[in-house]
């Protein structure tokens, strides 16, 4: 049983994508393979299997090892809820909400949870896949590090180190790496990767031969760059489209401060009918067919934020004028007549008003509900999943027109008599290609085309191992591994 670590040089530098492909490559290969990322800090977040809360990159990796989602892939989860603070999830709960200075007290805690986890998978699969987080060369963030180095030498793992070229100064990145870890974490490096390159590698290469020569450790391999691929982020929104067809919906969403699973979006960002167009701070509200609220991570605080960027103004002249609405669990709570956090879990104690557009009211209540769930649509009554990710409760008379009929009976989210207002507690809803399509037919879309999106994503896991095998050093990575080599046998 071996454990390999992803490190990178910066954030983006390609960490969970690296993990993901050698996910897939090993589990080709017939290898019983594991994601593991000790510490994440996203506001992006999947339920597992045994009903708790991870990263969304750890769920995609999970799906390329062929895997269902389980807590012990991320046993340390970080939500951000205001510039200095964090609700901590341990092992898919959340145990408290901490500012920095705390949770660095908190971290030898944590370590105990991250080395628990890491021993259940290391006895049950071949290869534990590690991811880091950030870079290993953060100064500030060493002493009690449990998310690089500091996991590395607890658990004696080998480090592959990614680096991202398309950034710049790809060789001061991997050599300034190095050159601020310790002996004995620069001995971990058993070789670099180059990520998102374009161009002819024979320009590359006289770098290449002298980082090799400078450093002694390989370069197992450089990554191209890839166009028309997608994978989910795992915390900045993904911006990028795929080219449209001639009808399209136009489809604007506000990025909220704590905006949460903005991965709801991607597969509106790939289908070839809709427009989809995220809307920051200070930047005009464009006309629209459709405006869909997302979910947060501080409702009360991004609704404010809303009115402060004259989103409700906006939103009424959109209704007045035929558009649609659709709210996504924190963006549903907004639709209502009050947020109420009693016990200020999302800051200090007390309630807004809400945007009253439907007749309920949330109150945030301690426990978090985490369901993956599936249901019908009462638009066109077609099937649709997702899943829950809320500590809102919400009740009132405008519930009684369920958006969504769950298939244990419960009744979710609501819709407007006028049916111009839709909301839902469920995450991941245009995932489902019927739901997806009955959606976009409903904001407007005459024709809307059924798009597979879990198809897409298989095919671009597919595609990140046939890079593995085509541009890395692959006996190298077996033996990394403590796996058999060609030579070996």
């Amino acid at each position: 049983m071996s454990t390999l670590m992803v490190q990178g040089t910066t954030s983006d530098a390609g960490k969970s994508t690296l993990v993901t492909a050698i996910c897939r490559w090993l589990k080709r290969q017939g290898v019983s393979v594991v994601p593991f990322k000790p510490q994440n800090m996203a506001l992006n977040s999947a339920v597992t299997t045994d009903g708790g809360e991870i990263g969304r990159a750890q769920a995609v990796q999970a799906q390329a090892a062929g895997l269902p989602p389980h807590t012990d892939m991320n046993p340390i989860l970080l939500k951000p809820n205001s510039d200095v603070g964090a609700q901590v999830i341990i092992h898919g709960r959340a145990v408290s909400n901490m500012d920095a200075v705390a949770y660095h007290d908190y971290k030898r805690v944590a370590m105990e949870a991250v080395l628990a986890s890491h021993r259940r998978l290391r006895d049950a699969y071949q290869v534990v896949m590690v991811e880091g987080a950030g870079s290993p060369a953060e100064i500030n963030l060493r002493a009690n590090d449990i998310a690089n180095m500091g996991f590395a030498e607890a658990v004696d793992c080998a480090v592959i180190l990614i680096a991202d070229i398309d950034k710049g100064g790809v060789f001061a990145h991997l050599i300034g790496t190095l050159a601020l870890l310790s002996p004995s974490e620069q001995a971990r490096i058993k070789g670099f990767v180059i990520n998102r390159f374009r161009g002819d590698i024979a320009l590359l290469q006289p770098g290449l031969d002298w980082l090799e020569q400078r450093t002694g450790k390989p370069v197992l391999g450089v990554l191209p760059y890839l166009i028309d691929f997608h994978l989910e982020a795992e915390d900045a929104v993904d911006v990028r489209q795929s080219a449209k067809s001639e009808q399209t919906l136009k489809v604007v969403v506000p990025v909220l401060p704590r905006i949460s699973n903005h991965t709801d979006f991607d597969p509106l960002r790939l289908h070839p009918q809709v427009d989809l167009c995220f809307v920051g701070p200070g930047q005009a509200i464009p006309p629209a067919d459709l405006i869909i609220l997302p979910g947060s991570k501080s409702v009360r605080a991004d609704l404010a934020w809303l009115r402060a960027q004259g989103w409700e103004a906006a939103i009424q002249r959109h209704l007045r004028y035929g558009g649609k609405l659709l709210g996504i669990c924190g963006g549903l709570q907004m639709l209502g007549e009050c947020i109420a956090d009693p016990l200020g879990l999302e800051g200090p104690a007390g309630q807004n008003e809400g945007l009253g557009l439907l007749r309920f009211f949330t109150t945030l209540a301690a426990h978090k509900q985490l369901r993956n769930v599936h249901g019908r649509l009462r638009i066109d009554d077609v099937e649709i999943s997702g899943y829950e990710i809320h500590a809102g409760i919400s009740d009132g008379p405008a519930l009684e027109r369920a958006a969504v009929r769950l298939d244990d009976g419960r009744p979710d989210g609501a819709i407007s008599e006028d049916g111009q207002v839709l909301g839902t507690y469920l995450h991941g809803l245009f995932e489902s290609p019927a739901a997806c399509e009955a959606l976009l037919r409903w904001a407007g879309l005459e024709r809307p085309q059924r798009v597979d999106y879990q198809a897409l994503r298989e095919r671009d896991i597919e595609r990140l191992a046939d890079l593995v095998e085509k541009h890395l050093d692959v006996g190298r990575l077996l033996a990394l591994c403590n796996l058999p080599t060609e030579t070996d046998a």
